[in-house]
């Protein structure tokens, strides 16, 4: 795996790529990887494709009481993972190539990105649309990778991309789980042993939610015992919400995919999940 910190030297390399018949797919990260993020390269690793993964911990999607000083940075670490997944290249920009003096440009997408985190997080959608922007414009990519676990993410990154023409494919990979059903994270690593335990509340109460939810129960009764559940295991919660897959509205028509959302936090560490459900007929 080649690495580059420079534009023009990954300019270059992705045109090496194209000049050699290959398609480019980009996995976007902040670092601090695990096998969630191998995934990501695996299902990039196509015939004929080079996976192209990026590092960068993008400032501008952290609110001022955010953890930006504290996200984990383990460079040498997240290189050997890409190494051993088979990634072809890593782009790795310094925060001056991200964000020159002058710099006065934000991407913007409204509707998806206004709920969820996005209202516990004002801003931080602007930040990785902004971010995912100029990361599509640098590689140029085919197609790019994300994680289902950050699902409002990726539909605010599909949202962009459909509304400002980008001829990307954006493909979702289902979240990874360790072996308990906890989500994995970067973030995990700050649970200490005991939290650690009863974070998998967490995917327990979103799983018997969604069945439920999928029999035709009340949603709202279901909502509140979900949370109910979460906050008996330790947790505050952000939001636990039922919205359609595809917009993020509440109240869900029947009819059409539909997506059970949560954030909460277990002491200082804010964790996120969701499930799919497959809709009851009616309500």
């Amino acid at each position: 795996m080649d690495t580059v910190r420079d534009l023009n030297a990954l300019r270059e390399s992705v045109a090496a790529f194209r000049a050699g018949g290959q398609r480019v797919a980009l996995v976007p990260t902040m670092g601090a990887l695990h096998a969630g993020h191998v995934a990501l390269i695996e299902a990039a690793k196509r015939p004929g494709t080079k996976a192209v993964a990026s590092i960068f911990v993008n400032p501008t999607q952290f609110g001022p009481n955010e953890d930006l000083s504290r996200y984990p940075r383990r460079e040498m670490a997240d290189i050997r993972m890409l190494n051993e997944a088979g990634c072809d290249l890593l782009w790795l920009p310094s925060v001056e190539t991200m964000y020159p003096d002058g710099f006065a440009t934000s991407v913007r997408v409204s509707g998806v990105s206004d709920g969820f985190d996005g209202a516990s997080r004002p801003g931080h959608f602007d930040g990785v649309a902004t971010v995912v922007s100029k990361l599509f414009n640098q590689v140029g990519p085919d197609a790019a990778y994300f994680g289902e676990k950050d699902y409002q993410q990726l539909a605010v990154v599909r949202r962009f991309v459909a509304d400002l023409d980008f001829a990307i494919d954006i493909v979702g990979v289902p979240t990874q789980r360790d072996d308990d059903g906890l989500a994995m994270s970067s973030r995990n690593i700050y649970l200490d042993d005991e939290q650690r335990k009863q974070a998998v509340a967490l995917p327990r109460a979103l799983g018997v939610a969604a069945r439920a939810i999928a029999k035709g129960e009340d949603v709202e009764s279901v909502l509140d015992d979900a949370r109910t559940a979460l906050v008996g295991a330790g947790f505050t919660i952000d939001y636990v919400a039922l919205a359609d897959a595809e917009t993020l509205a509440e109240k869900p028509a029947v009819g059409r995919p539909w997506r059970l959302l949560a954030a909460a936090r277990m002491g200082a560490t804010r964790l996120i999940d969701n499930i799919a459900i497959d809709a009851p007929d009616a309500l």
